[in-house]
């Protein structure tokens, strides 16, 4: 049987996870709203396109690697202090109790 940690971590996993696929999907949706608001063009579809220019292609790949990157980072570490924070909470809430 699995043991209390090991629970935890796997509601962690779930958290983190949901929370990463949601960060992702918005991000993508923000920095493409973005870079049609500055350059007044739509998002590059297909980046491997010859109709596509060379800098244009690398430059949205990076603005969307980092963007998306940033955004991971962000969310993950705000989601796992809140997560920690509501732990602890529950455990205080237990010793309380017991």
């Amino acid at each position: 049987m699995a043991d209390k940690t090991e629970k935890q971590d796997l509601a962690w996993r779930a958290i983190g996870g949901l929370a990463g696929l949601v960060t992702a999907w918005a991000a993508r949706k923000a920095i493409g709203f973005a870079w049609e608001k500055t350059t007044g063009k739509k998002p590059p579809a297909d980046n491997e396109s010859l109709d596509i220019g060379l800098g244009e292609a690398i430059g949205y790949a990076v603005v969307m690697g980092v963007g998306m990157q940033v955004a991971q980072i962000l969310v993950a570490r705000t989601a796992r202090r809140r997560y920690d924070a509501w732990k602890a909470l529950r455990d205080a809430a237990r010793e309380v109790t017991a």
